[in-house]
């Protein structure tokens, strides 16, 4: 269960990696370029799933990936978070799909971030799936909400303190615990209890 970050700093691209575990032909907004993988035969299973709040609009691959690259404006942005997870064979395709499915929703797509996931095998006994996540809050009227917000340093009685130059002293938070370090460990965990509960479900 591989979990990586993919960034503009190095040289990656959230359209360009939808395009290349869908094998569909995305065009990047960003970049003005045509994105497409033709070699990529093996994708079985694509589909996007999104939080009830977020627009309908958002279940079109070209139209979040597009959107999400559009409000990061920065060179060294972190784009997207992405998960490669071996699905194991001994399970149908049809099993292997309501196990992804059930993993996405419970631990994110239900805390609030839009997920875009592929299945692919090659029938070389490979099975596995891709799923991509977003990094932001994706509000109802379809607007990305920040990442970190400032919030105040306080003191003891619960006051600001000043910084001595006419300001605040403060630091950034984040606005959701999506990206906690230890959080990749619980999604590692979760995957393989996820995987072992589908297996023992099949018999």
């Amino acid at each position: 269960c591989k979990i990586t970050i993919i960034k503009r700093s190095n040289n990656e691209s959230a359209v360009s990696a939808a395009a290349y575990q869908s094998g569909e032909k995305l065009f990047s907004e960003y970049d003005q370029e045509q994105k497409y993988y033709p070699y990529k035969n093996e994708v079985t299973h694509k589909e996007i799933m999104l939080p009830p709040h977020v627009p309908p609009e958002f279940a079109d691959r070209s139209t979040l990936w597009n959107s999400v690259e559009q409000i990061e404006k920065a060179r060294d942005s972190q784009l997207a978070r992405e998960i490669e997870a071996a699905l194991p064979r001994e399970l149908s395709g049809e099993q292997q799909l309501a196990l992804v499915r059930a993993y996405v929703k419970d631990n994110f797509v239900d805390k609030g971030m839009c997920a875009d996931f592929a299945i692919h095998d090659k029938g070389t006994g490979n099975p596995h799936v891709h799923i991509m996540l977003t990094l932001r809050p994706l509000k109802e009227n379809g607007q990305w909400g920040a990442k970190c917000r400032k919030a105040y340093d306080l003191d003891e009685n619960g006051q600001r303190i000043p910084d001595g130059k006419g300001g605040w002293k403060n630091h950034r938070e984040d606005t959701t615990d999506w990206n906690d370090k230890g959080n990749v460990e619980i999604w590692r965990a979760a995957w393989a209890a996820y995987t072992n509960r589908a297996l023992e479900s099949a018999g």
